[in-house]
């Protein structure tokens, strides 16, 4: 008997001998060979992490006294519902539609806890296959190198929209609206709230009044992800356009996450969100993200949910929290124009003034990938090779020579 076995054992491996080695994550994998690298001068422009002014993601005040009070408290660690806290959900939901939301009122929206943002786009996209099989997701043109894996994952079809012009620097808003007025109705669009993933290029607010008429004209579902909110203009002001879908009517899908702004990037807090157009609605689609939530993690983790709870119940919490996130969001606009004057010293003929006007913790440089890997293999400057920059890592012992080095790397891709 023991002999029959082990005759098998091989012809059941074989299976997973036949399994190729997965390419690294082109963000992920790049910080791990940034880490690995002796050189003593680095700097790594790459990851989506804010950082201080001495290169440290911080903890936030906020953060740490409403850790203390909440040890103080003694909770229990039971598991949480499965569609998470209570109170998580209640205040983020305000935070992101505002306190005098109609759909609010009238119990049109419904959200869940989920597994950070990623986990808060996978989640609507589990749904959005059940609801809508065979439906074909738009995303911008450049956009977050993980939405198009999450979504066909899912069983979505991924087609892109137009968004950024190489040429300007800026939003392509013709072309954009072009393709979006010709998309099949039903379709789903997904769009960014603001500081947009990888560009750092957001809509005006008259222009997402001109994104919502065509959305709605299409029939269109709209799905947007606000990962950032507070690092353009403030928490309020970058929820412009999701108050404005919701307001309009739009069926709306919004993923939050709590990663950046209050900096709980390993406690993986986010919430999924949808406006439906009446209370019964919005109940079902409840019922049925339990469901999925329950078949993939069970329930959320409680600690990271906690601590923003807590911040937001409390009023001199939240305003410290607001406080630092001001300070944050001055920081990298402070860095942007530091970068972009050190850049326009260098005797290049090209205008950096789009890094100014850009927002948030990227932009999109424009560097071609032979710039992109003199700057790596020469200088130990790391970006993904798109081009994106992640400002948020500049600081005033780096940025002098960040500027020096792409100067240097040009003029040799110009030869």
């Amino acid at each position: 008997m023991a002999d029959h076995v082990s005759a098998l054992i091989p012809d059941a491996h074989r299976v997973f001998a036949q399994i190729p080695t997965a390419p690294d994550d082109p963000i992920l994998g790049l910080t791990e060979t940034f880490r690995k690298d002796p050189r003593p001068q680095k700097v790594n422009l790459g990851v989506g992490v804010y950082q201080d002014g001495a290169g440290v993601v911080p903890l936030l005040g906020a953060v740490r006294k409403a850790e203390e009070i909440l040890i103080s408290k003694g909770l229990s660690r039971s598991y949480l519902p499965i569609e998470g806290h209570a109170t998580f959900r209640e205040k983020l939901q305000r935070l992101v539609f505002g306190e005098t939301s109609s759909a609010l009122a009238e119990g049109r929206i419904v959200s869940a806890q989920t597994i950070a943002g990623s986990g808060a786009l996978r989640l609507g996209a589990d749904l959005l296959v059940f609801a809508t099989p065979g439906a074909t997701i738009y995303i911008s043109d450049p956009s977050w190198a993980n939405h198009q894996a999450i979504f066909e994952r899912a069983g979505l079809k991924v087609a892109s929209y137009p968004y950024f012009d190489p040429a300007t620097k800026a939003l392509h808003l013709s072309a954009m609206l072009e393709t979006l007025n010709h998309i099949p109705e039903g379709s789903i669009v997904l769009l960014h709230a603001c500081c947009h993933n990888p560009s750092g290029v957001d809509p005006s607010r008259e222009q997402w009044q001109q994104i919502a008429d065509v959305l709605a004209a299409r029939n269109a579902i709209a799905f947007i992800d606000m990962a950032y909110q507070g690092f353009g203009d403030g928490p309020h002001e970058d929820a412009y356009a999701v108050r404005l879908f919701a307001e309009r009517g739009i069926p709306l899908f919004v993923s939050t996450s709590c990663s950046k702004n209050f900096g709980l990037y390993a406690e993986r807090v986010g919430l999924l969100s949808f406006v439906a157009n009446n209370a019964h609605t919005a109940h079902c689609m409840l019922t049925q993200w339990k469901r999925l939530i329950r078949g993939n993690y069970s329930s959320p983790p409680f600690h990271g949910a906690s601590i923003v709870a807590e911040i937001l119940s409390n009023r001199e919490l939240e305003a410290e929290w607001i406080s630092q996130l001001a300070e944050m969001r001055t920081r990298i606009k402070e860095q942007r124009g530091l970068l972009a004057a050190a850049l326009g010293g260098k005797g290049l003929d090209i205008d950096f003034s789009f890094m100014v006007e850009h927002r948030g913790m990227f932009t999109y440089t424009g560097f071609t990938e032979q710039v992109v890997d003199r700057l790596r293999d020469e200088h130990a400057i790391y970006m993904v090779r798109s081009g994106r920059m992640c400002v948020a890592a500049l600081n005033n012992s780096n940025i002098d020579y960040v500027a020096e080095s792409i100067a240097a790397s040009l003029r040799a891709t110009m030869r």
